[in-house]
């Protein structure tokens, strides 16, 4: 069912639940996604393995869908052959194939237009540091025109997520700004810190004045750094805040593979409730169990 309440508007009568890692759930569906362009792959070679992946967890209960656009680059479609139209329009089908997948649903179902940082473009590994050596006027050149095809594709919210650091932030916040669309702001992060070493309070006050940005928050961390990040986004911020953590495991970025064992637990949404969270839900390695659970303990109970 399409949504008839803004997504604004719904963030302010109650806590949504998000998606998973959609990376996972591909994996689990045995796609290869080995590629550079990593999930965003599909949406040329195989976009019903997405759609498929998306109705994984709406079935769970997830009520705003993240798009498979994270890795989707002009310069990284263009290294496969894909010239800027063909590139926009792939953009775009990740939001239609949200859409697709929210259609199975009985209840209204959100699709946030993933947003990566540039680090995700390199796929080295160092969207986990930041630091890229470009400037902040050089990031929204990059992030520009990739958000500007994202948001003519008509999604809810675009997610600006998984950011390293502050000069990225900054850079994806103007290059969001007039778009017309509603952005939350996610960092990465380790301890009470960005990636790449700010103060989170620092990163957090960003966004602070800014009625673009509907809800502020962390993914792609340790879940016991979210519990901390929720209560100083809330502070500094005045709102809602976003939050969905790994499942705790570690990336190694040289290997490229997880190692470690899971310490994301559902119990914790309660936590974050209080704390001031709006959007709760997983990154990297929660899968849609994850987010069942999930959803049957959010307060107030998940509803048709």
């Amino acid at each position: 069912m399409r949504p008839v309440r803004t997504f604004a508007a719904a963030l302010t009568e109650q806590v949504l639940v998000l998606d998973g890692g959609l990376s996972n759930q591909l994996e689990a569906q045995g796609c290869d996604l080995s590629d550079a362009l990593w999930s965003a792959r599909l949406l040329a070679d195989d976009p019903q393995q997405i759609v498929a992946a998306h109705t994984a967890y709406v079935r769970a209960g997830a009520q705003v869908l993240i798009t498979a656009s994270y890795q989707a680059t002009f310069e990284g479609f263009a290294r496969r052959g894909a010239g800027r139209a063909e590139a926009a329009g792939l953009m775009a089908r990740s939001v239609r194939l949200a859409r697709e997948a929210a259609a199975t649903a009985d209840r209204e179902v959100w699709v946030a237009a993933s947003v990566g940082p540039y680090g995700a473009m390199l796929a080295d590994g160092s969207e986990y540091r930041g630091r890229y050596g470009l400037s902040v006027g050089e990031l929204e050149r990059f992030h520009r025109p990739r958000i500007e095809a994202l948001a003519a594709a008509g999604p809810d919210v675009l997610a600006l997520e998984t950011v390293p650091d502050t000069d990225e932030a900054q850079a994806l916040l103007r290059a969001a700004g007039g778009c017309g669309t509603p952005v939350w702001l996610s960092y990465s992060i380790t301890g009470e810190r960005t990636r790449a070493g700010q103060p989170l309070a620092e990163a957090f006050a960003l966004a602070a004045d800014r009625e673009q940005v509907v809800a502020v928050g962390v993914n792609c961390c340790d879940p016991r750094d979210a519990d901390r990040a929720v209560e100083l986004a809330a502070s500094v911020t005045g709102k809602p805040v976003v939050v969905y953590p790994n499942s705790g495991e570690q990336w190694d970025a040289e290997r490229r593979g997880w190692h470690g064992g899971a310490t994301f637990a559902a119990g914790r949404v309660r936590g974050w409730e209080l704390a001031g969270a709006g959007l709760v839900g997983g990154c990297c390695r929660v899968g849609p169990d994850g987010i069942a659970e999930l959803a049957r303990l959010r307060t107030p109970p998940l509803s048709g």
